[in-house]
């Protein structure tokens, strides 16, 4: 019998969705931040705007859903996770979704991007960096540079 997923992780450059649900987010100390639930698509560019991850409760009841930027995600293949490089009390704090009211504006999705440190993508002069909390545009440009 194949491993669907196994296949489907051995090409590296193109992966389905499916592939990736349910993979596990933890930080870089390694404390576990949930799993991918879904990802939902930017029709208008064509990308990924965000996954949405799923944090707390017990067996599913109770657990929160969290808009994260898809560039705050680092994916390591062949352990099905994801890093998040936040504290768990980050997220903690972070403003969740209840699961049958997802984000969809662009300006919600702009508070999500700011609260992770990162500039939306849909707006002009977007930078690839993550912005640093604090930091000014002049520290940013120079930074680039």
């Amino acid at each position: 019998m194949i491993d669907n997923n196994m296949v489907s992780r051995e090409n590296s450059h193109f992966l389905s969705a499916s592939t990736l649900k349910g993979d596990k987010v933890v930080n870089r100390a390694g404390e576990d931040l949930g799993q991918i639930e879904d990802f939902m698509i930017d029709l208008e560019n064509g990308r990924i705007a965000y996954a949405v991850l799923s944090f707390g409760g017990f067996l599913g009841m109770g657990d929160k859903r969290f808009a994260i930027p898809w560039q705050a995600l680092k994916l390591r293949l062949y352990e099905h996770a994801f890093i998040l490089d936040v504290n768990k009390e980050v997220l903690e704090k972070a403003e969740g979704f209840d699961k049958d009211k997802w984000p969809l504006t662009c300006e919600e999705l702009s508070r999500v991007y700011t609260y992770y440190g990162y500039q939306p993508y849909w707006q002009k002069g977007v930078f690839e960096q993550p912005i640093i909390p604090g930091e000014t545009s002049a520290e940013r440009l120079g930074s680039v540079q």
